[in-house]
């Protein structure tokens, strides 16, 4: 029986492992500037409505790309959170968030490096990644 749950558990973890999405950090926004400051990264945020349709293509079908989320786990401190409730709408207000999906890139004192708006392919969405990774070096 033991010999079975560990080949469970391996399996289990090869799969996790193969198929990377980006994995979202949780918390308030100054947790995640914190966060983003100690580690020396960016933050992506997607700033989305509940209702709206492309957000959630974005979120079935390019965050769950296991290049995505290599990408952008690697590269960024990722962020979502929706627009119309808690803290989403002074953040909305404050960044001037009008059209979903809004992706905003940040240093870790919330400053926008870089923004963009819309769905595209997983292929331009990590385009999108390195052209705010070239802005911040600059």
């Amino acid at each position: 029986m033991k010999k079975y749950l560990i080949s469970f558990a391996f399996a289990l973890f090869a799969f996790t492992a193969a198929h990377a999405q980006i994995e979202f950090s949780k918390g308030s926004f100054a947790e995640i500037k914190s966060k983003a400051a100690e580690e020396k990264k960016i933050i992506f945020v997607d700033a989305y409505a509940v209702w709206c349709g492309p957000c959630r293509w974005m979120e079935a079908n390019v965050f769950t790309k296991d290049e995505v989320g290599s990408f952008y786990n690697e590269h960024f401190i990722n962020y979502k959170f929706d627009m119309e409730k808690g803290e989403g709408r002074a953040f909305a207000k404050k960044y001037a968030v009008r059209n979903y999906p809004t992706y905003l890139f940040l240093d870790a004192e919330g400053n926008v490096i870089h923004r963009a708006i819309g769905s595209r392919s997983a292929e331009e969405f990590i385009k999108l990644g390195k052209t705010a990774l070239e802005k911040s070096r600059k």
